[in-house]
């Protein structure tokens, strides 16, 4: 038989447990509004068209992230092709070896992210707390085997609030987390793709 206080102990920690997940269900996420979509039919174009070989790569702290790479990878395809800087665009290799990496690394922002959520759950959600994630875009293009690559760099991030605090100024508030990721994914995406049509050495 278990002892009555350890049952005791047993239901309080069940009852934190169910509090700090109601808090976490309760969270908002919010798209930095520092960088904004640049549409496409602003980017310089560049005669003739070549089509390119395109490789995307999601990473959580610089190691590979297959599940994200699988959920935005389709997106970032449509978003170049729509680009209209290439004539062609798969993941294949492209006549003429033209090639474009795109590299999407979430690093955090935020120190003792748990250690501020578990704060914020002991309070009843009174202390709100705010986790910010960093995302930085690489881009990198050649036309050919033998040509130099051409790097452009983008940086975004993510906001989420727990509890009591206050909306971050100056972003978008999302729906859900793949809405945010989405939303970011494209911003930052359509960014390095104008500095790229932007470079002298685009072509």
């Amino acid at each position: 038989m278990i002892p009555l206080m350890t049952l005791a102990r047993l239901a309080r920690r069940g009852a934190l447990l169910c509090m700090l997940l109601a808090l976490t269900a309760c969270a908002n996420m919010y798209v930095d509004g520092t960088l904004k979509e640049v549409p496409a039919s602003q980017y310089k174009r560049v005669e003739p068209l070549h089509g390119v070989q395109l490789l995307f790569d999601f990473q959580t702290k610089g190691v590979a992230n297959a599940r994200a790479t699988a959920f935005l990878k389709a997106r970032v395809i449509e978003q170049v092709k729509a680009s209209g800087l290439f004539s062609a665009v798969s993941e294949e290799p492209a006549p003429g070896g033209a090639l474009l990496g795109i590299t999407l690394n979430n690093v955090p922002l935020t120190d003792n992210a748990f250690s501020k959520g578990f704060v914020t759950g002991l309070t009843f959600g009174l202390a709100g707390s705010q986790v910010s994630d960093g995302y930085v875009c690489t881009a990198s293009y050649s036309s050919g085997a033998s040509a130099a690559p051409i790097v452009k760099l983008a940086r975004h991030a993510i906001h989420t609030t727990v509890g009591a605090a206050a909306a971050p100024a100056n972003a978008t508030k999302a729906a859900n987390g793949e809405e945010a990721v989405t939303l970011m994914t494209r911003q930052i995406v359509s960014n390095v793709l104008n500095d790229l049509a932007l470079d002298a050495a685009f072509k």
